[in-house]
């Protein structure tokens, strides 16, 4: 096989791309060995025999496996984590999360009479302020202090 370095060099400055982006149709090699000026390889260029690849991105098929396995709890270990635990989930909306649930169920209990008003407006000011670390820790107050009988 004939050494076509200087013509894909001619080749790659004339269309102005790297060399390695050089396609040589393997059909007619000999045609662009026998070439050697500038004016033969852009007939060869105008005839197709000389062409360029196009360009190649990344492969996102690792990625594609690995995020479907991120999204099955998998490769989420302790190793994997980077910075502290808020940057991962922030604690406004943690406690947001947990207030609405908390107040939802209190709401509920208003609603359908198990709580009065007074009680209502009680236990709100109290998971307004933070006693309150989950609607589990709700219901242990209320069966301790009373006000939720326990269902039997």
């Amino acid at each position: 096989m004939p050494d076509l370095s200087l013509q894909k060099r001619l080749a790659a400055e004339i269309l102005g791309v790297g060399e390695s982006r050089i396609w040589i149709d393997p059909n007619r090699i000999e045609d662009v060995a026998d070439a050697i000026t500038r004016e033969e390889i852009r007939g060869l260029i105008k005839d197709g025999v000389i062409q360029v690849k196009p360009v190649h991105s990344n492969s996102r098929e690792r990625w594609r496996k690995r995020h479907l396995q991120r999204k099955k709890g998998r490769r989420r270990g302790y190793g994997k984590r980077k910075g502290k635990k808020t940057a991962r989930k922030d604690k406004k909306e943690e406690w947001m999360n947990r207030i609405r649930k908390i107040r939802r169920f209190l709401r509920y209990l208003r609603d359908n009479g198990i709580i009065d008003r007074k009680t209502y407006r009680r236990l709100y000011m109290l998971a307004k302020g933070g006693t309150f670390h989950s609607l589990a820790s709700l219901k242990h107050y209320m069966k301790e202090h009373g006000i939720l009988k326990e269902k039997r």
